[in-house]
């Protein structure tokens, strides 16, 4: 099934979202509470996106937005 295009901001959001994670996971994180703080606003965002609000959102397009955030937190 396919899905709309992402908005930017979408992407960025969910980008954000993963640095942040990683940061929280990472060996030895410094401020576990701002990043935790910040982790559960950042998926407060992600989950009522406007974008989500539509018809035809699925699992699979939840999946494809994680993996264009990956990408676009790989470039320098």
């Amino acid at each position: 099934m396919e899905h709309a295009p992402f908005p930017p901001d979408l992407i960025e959001l969910q980008a954000e979202w993963q640095l942040t994670y990683a940061a929280l996971a990472g060996p030895r994180p410094t401020d576990t509470t701002a990043l935790r703080r910040r982790l559960q606003a950042l998926s407060g965002q992600l989950q009522f996106h406007p974008y989500w609000s539509g018809s035809g959102r699925t699992p699979a397009a939840r999946v494809e937005l994680r993996r264009l955030a990956r990408i676009l937190g790989e470039r320098p």
